[in-house]
């Protein structure tokens, strides 16, 4: 792997397998009792948060613990940043006291000043452009209900944004098929659907304007909030745009009967999904958030370990 994980379109097929090979053996692990693995003894993890946080947080927490090292959260606002130190500067100060640190922020590009500049990995945990654990701890759970994710469909409802960014990379590095279907003005960008193109040719990525029409035959439908983080004042006119792209009963009866529901939650109950599919027997997404937590230990020891 490289130095850091900031996008799913900078890994290898072959770093995506190990991770995932990683985290199986990882989790059956934990599942015999083994909480504590002294992998990573004596290493040290930052957290550095724009963004609240639930999951991300918690998982990557006990991921490092559970591994023998310790964390340190870093609440930006908190720190010299806050007050305008360079974060080229700061970056060369996390790499004197960490061994690793995971950024979840609003700004990609300041993402990418801190991987440039710091000697340790950097972690996107979250920014505006890519959420990349997230959706590698997605497909690995797609890999563990359906054995494989090549030529699986995959039907993403919702905003091109971050979350669907990462997975068109996804589909192009792991042959998915991907579907994506938004309202008009809320497709992803041209940039990264050429991108897509460049890293799989034959990549299968489809823009359909009709949610019911994109899910049928589809394996997994994937959903996600329809405001997210720093676009409140949109809430209104996001919900109106958003009208008829709620996942629920009528919708995945058109999709395979087996098909696995998703969501990167937090979920709004009754916006984009409903209450009786989230807790439906389609449902996976508790299973998606318990696999942040494997996947992550996997990504951890790949980094922090000797090649």
């Amino acid at each position: 792997m490289n130095k850091d994980l900031i996008s799913i379109k900078d890994l290898k097929i072959q770093d995506i397998e190990i991770l995932f090979q990683m985290a199986s053996d990882l989790k059956q692990r934990r599942k015999r009792g083994e909480k504590v693995i002294h992998l990573l003894d004596g290493k040290s993890l930052g957290l550095l948060f724009e963004k609240p946080s639930t999951r991300t947080r918690i998982s990557f927490e006990i991921a490092i613990r559970e591994l023998g090292g310790s964390s340190l959260f870093l609440q930006s606002d908190q720190l010299q940043l806050k007050r305008g130190e360079p974060i080229g500067d700061a970056a060369k100060i996390f790499s004197l006291y960490l061994d690793a640190l995971v950024v979840r922020t609003f700004n990609h590009d300041n993402l990418i000043e801190l991987a440039k500049n710091a000697s340790i990995p950097v972690i996107n945990g979250l920014s505006d452009f890519s959420h990349p654990c997230q959706v590698l701890s997605d497909m690995f759970t797609i890999k563990e209900k359906k054995g494989d994710l090549k030529n699986i469909k995959l039907t993403y409802i919702g905003s091109g944004n971050n979350v669907c960014n990462s997975w068109i990379y996804a589909a192009a590095k792991a042959d998915i098929n991907l579907v994506i279907a938004s309202p008009k003005g809320y497709e992803p960008k041209d940039k990264i659907l050429k991108e897509a193109q460049k890293i799989n040719s034959k990549c299968k990525i489809e823009l359909i304007r009709d949610p019911f029409k994109a899910v049928k035959g589809t394996d997994v439908i994937y959903t996600d909030v329809w405001v997210s983080m720093g676009e409140e004042a949109e809430k209104k006119q996001r919900i109106i745009d958003f009208k008829g792209f709620q996942v629920n009963g009528k919708l995945i009866k058109l999709a395979k009967k087996n098909v696995l529901v998703m969501h990167c939650l937090p979920a709004h109950r009754g916006e984009e999904i409903t209450g009786e599919i989230l807790d439906g027997s389609n449902s996976v997404v508790w299973q998606q958030a318990e696999n942040k937590l494997h996947l992550q230990k996997a990504l951890l020891v790949l980094l922090l370990t000797e090649k």
